[in-house]
């Protein structure tokens, strides 16, 4: 199911960044993008790097405008570092789980500003909400095409975790007295073996061996084949 998130890409300069974006949005499942006064002409260099994704090329639909773009959208966040009060600064996965959350009322968008100054005061105003990548300080700045992936593997993620089925009903876990009596035939069988000389001193031992067990939180079937393995030990040392 195709969701109704769209990308808007504001004029965008490069041809390869459009391929690499229209590779990623379908990697991801989308399709919905708009490109709005876009400054390429040849997009030969972006058909190179659109391996497979041609079609989610040819779909891009042309905007004048930001407003043109986004004006049946019902929630739009804008790429952006900037701080701009009353508007929420978002990571990118809150962005996504929001998106996919969102689009159920109606279609979402993601602004993105060119790959030289990023998107103006007055788009930034225009949005919603921000979000940024949260980059090292050594390099701030993310390609376009990075930056388009990144966002749409989050819508993808939040997607496929909206739409898993739900998880089926838990084991049955051990309960305390099943545990105790584990650990218990446990100590019996390596005291038997000679690996615990002295029972009494030898208990803080057990108790570390035991623990990984414990921290497990063996299932009651799994406590149960312990048991029965620890028993089938103890006979076979009996009878030899």
């Amino acid at each position: 199911m195709v969701q109704p998130v769209r990308f808007v890409l504001m004029r965008p300069r490069n041809a390869e960044n459009l391929g690499a974006a229209a590779r990623a949005l379908k990697n991801c499942g989308l399709s919905d993008w708009v490109w709005v006064t876009p400054e390429v002409e040849d997009l030969a260099p972006a058909r190179r790097l659109a391996v497979h994704a041609e079609d989610v090329l040819d779909g891009a639909r042309r905007a004048a405008t930001l407003d043109e773009a986004v004006a049946d959208c019902v929630w739009v966040v804008g790429t952006s570092s900037r701080k701009v009060e009353g508007k929420r600064r978002l990571p990118p996965r809150a962005v996504g789980e929001e998106l996919v959350s969102r689009s159920t009322q109606g279609t979402v968008a993601l602004v993105f500003g060119d790959e030289r100054s990023g998107l103006t005061n007055a788009e930034v105003e225009r949005c919603h909400d921000l979000s940024a990548v949260p980059t090292a300080p050594e390099q701030p700045s993310i390609n376009l095409a990075q930056a388009v992936l990144l966002y749409a593997y989050e819508v993808r993620v939040a997607t496929l975790e909206k739409t898993a089925p739900p998880p089926g009903p838990l084991p049955v876990a051990a309960t305390d007295t099943e545990l105790a009596q584990v650990e218990s035939t446990l100590g019996t069988v390596l005291t038997e073996g000679g690996f615990l000389v002295d029972e009494q001193p030898g208990r803080t031992a057990l108790r570390d061996l035991f623990a990984p067990l414990r921290r497990s939180r063996l299932t009651r079937k799994e406590a149960r084949l312990w048991l029965a393995a620890l028993h089938t030990l103890r006979k076979h040392r009996a009878g030899g």
